[in-house]
């Protein structure tokens, strides 16, 4: 891998590599006339990403290896809309006080709010191996709730989860879903992480739920909890007027985070 790209080569790399993801096979053909390039300059593309090791070459295009479409899932997700979670995250961070106790999901709202906590003097809770990362080298303190790994979400779910949490109350829990609907709540893909989150938010006193505009009128297989189920949602961007009514019938606080200067 070159040790320099210029944007339009990253940016021509993650839409590759979203649409091998989402569609099991990247097109040459069709992938050239989307991003408006000649298919030269695709094939390129799909040599330099088939020597990281991301991508095998087949005829007609190029499909993710097996080996690591787990991560490549978990990164294109963490690459989409940095700046709204920033800006999510802190605003979170504005809620959290000094002393306490916050339990943090393995999301990547998450863990934009985990990169900011050294502001802060808290006791953390996470259950992302990404979090404890970076936590550990925070001077943060922390406790990570084991259990069994699972992939997708770089975190670790399961009963050994379960018995870990109930020793703990933490004052506040910040978490995240893949969408949210007034009529089916907050809900996700993979049920042992809707499990855990289920969880992680039922030990905190307040429950607060981070979701960029894109999660709003969207939904998971499995809901996580109904509306009613939290105290405030924090957003970067005013949701629908309908939205807005639901939330302030079920006495949920709507947060619009402020844009960072």
């Amino acid at each position: 891998m070159p040790t320099v790209q210029d944007s339009p080569t990253l940016e021509r790399h993650q839409r590759i590599l979203e649409r091998a993801v989402t569609h099991g096979i990247a097109r040459t053909k069709a992938l050239a006339e989307e991003l408006g390039v000649h298919e030269m300059t695709v094939r390129r593309d799909m040599d330099a990403l088939e020597e990281q090791g991301l991508m095998e070459r087949i005829h007609g295009g190029a499909r993710i290896v097996r080996e690591a479409s787990q991560e490549i899932a978990y990164n294109l997700r963490a690459a989409r809309q940095i700046t709204e979670k920033d800006r999510i995250a802190r605003a979170a961070l504005d809620l959290i006080q000094d002393g306490e106790t916050v339990a943090i999901d393995s999301s990547t709202t998450g863990l934009a709010l985990v990169k900011m906590l050294a502001a802060k003097r808290v006791h953390a809770i996470v259950t992302g191996l990404d979090a404890a990362n970076l936590l550990s080298i925070s001077g943060v303190a922390f406790t990570l709730m084991g259990g069994t790994y699972h992939g997708p979400a770089r975190s670790f779910v399961g009963s050994v989860f379960s018995a870990g949490l109930k020793r703990f109350n933490p004052d506040r829990v910040f978490f995240s879903s893949k969408g949210f609907t007034v009529q089916h709540g907050f809900t996700d893909a993979h049920l042992p992480e809707v499990e855990a989150k289920e969880q992680l938010i039922a030990s905190a006193a307040q429950k607060i739920a981070l979701l960029d505009h894109t999660k709003f009128g969207t939904r998971a297989a499995h809901t996580i909890l109904e509306l009613d189920g939290v105290d405030s949602i924090i957003t970067d961007s005013a949701p629908s007027s309908e939205l807005r009514s639901s939330l302030k019938k079920a006495g949920v606080q709507l947060v619009i985070a402020k844009e960072n200067l």
